[in-house]
């Protein structure tokens, strides 16, 4: 066994699809097929469900992944380690973050960007859900998003809370004149009104749903989708308004934008950011973790 094959194992796992994995892998479909049949016959366990297509892992190929991931985390953990004791910090550090989360994600790393400038970042837009999974697999190093209390003490991650500052109503005054005030604006004023919204497997969507519907207010959703940039995009030509947490949207980004905080509940999910316990966590994770926590002490003074 060597740690090749148990990172050929873990990227079947991401990819599920064998031409996928030797693609992530960087060798050829046979030699990733080769290496993974060898890796079952050192152990002499069936770990991979094999059709004409990949069709899933075995449960006993369910218990070495966990292992396999451990271990593939723990060794790209000591190479970034040794890179940086070479060269400083440096690399790519894998993000998760769940849409319209309460901080505006550039903002934060340019911050730490004008202090580790060879970091590089690649960011993933997940669920609430889809986020604790690629956390707990380590397919990302850091999450950024809705997470339960409880849950977060369960798992050990290190988190640092970010301040819920609540939530508001965009939209431009020239399509939407009669949102326009000083006060805050009440979940029945907005009865009637188009809005842009998130789709509803989102946690902030669910969230706006059930205070709306414990408030007996019917929403009328004329744009649903996953995309952010889309929700901004019918909002800039007034299709909709748009619900946002508050922090999420630069204000140089829609300078032609109103803004009115909505008088709702906070949300029952903690915004934060998020890595693995310490000692599990990489090096360049736990570096990118302890700036956050003092950029993000500095925006609460």
């Amino acid at each position: 066994m060597d740690i090749k094959q148990l990172i050929y194992l873990v990227n079947l796992e991401r990819e599920r699809h064998f031409g996928r994995a030797a693609e992530a892998s960087f060798v050829s479909q046979p030699t990733l097929s080769m290496r993974l049949k060898n890796l079952e016959r050192e152990l002499e366990l069936s770990l991979i469900n094999r059709s004409n297509n990949f069709d899933g892992f075995t449960a006993e190929g369910e218990r070495v992944l966990v292992w396999a991931r451990e271990i593939v985390s723990v060794y790209q953990g000591l190479k970034l380690e040794v890179e940086s004791l070479k060269h400083g910090v440096n690399g790519t550090l894998r993000i998760g973050v769940v849409p319209q989360c309460s901080l505006s994600l550039p903002e934060m790393l340019k911050v730490i960007g004008d202090r580790y400038p060879e970091l590089d970042y690649r960011v993933a837009v997940l669920s609430a859900d889809q986020l604790l999974d690629a956390l707990n697999s380590h397919t990302v190093d850091v999450g950024i998003g809705f997470f339960e209390p409880a849950t977060l003490r369960e798992l050990h991650f290190q988190a640092i809370s970010l301040q819920d500052e609540g939530v508001e109503v965009v939209f431009h005054p020239q399509h939407f004149p009669q949102l326009m005030g000083d006060q805050p604006l009440t979940l029945s004023e907005l009865a009637g009104i188009p809005l842009c919204l998130a789709e509803q497997t989102r946690y902030f969507r669910r969230y706006l749903d059930s205070h709306f519907r414990e408030a007996e207010v019917r929403l009328r959703v004329i744009l649903e989708t996953t995309s952010v940039f889309q929700l901004v995009q019918a909002t800039q030509v007034g299709l909709g308004a748009l619900i946002s947490p508050c922090g999420h949207l630069l204000l140089e980004m829609t300078p032609e934008l109103q803004r009115r905080r909505l008088v709702i509940e906070p949300m029952a999910r903690q915004a934060a950011v998020v890595i693995a316990e310490p000692g599990r966590a990489t090096p360049l994770s736990q570096h990118f973790f302890d700036e956050v926590r003092g950029w993000s002490g500095g925006r609460a003074q």
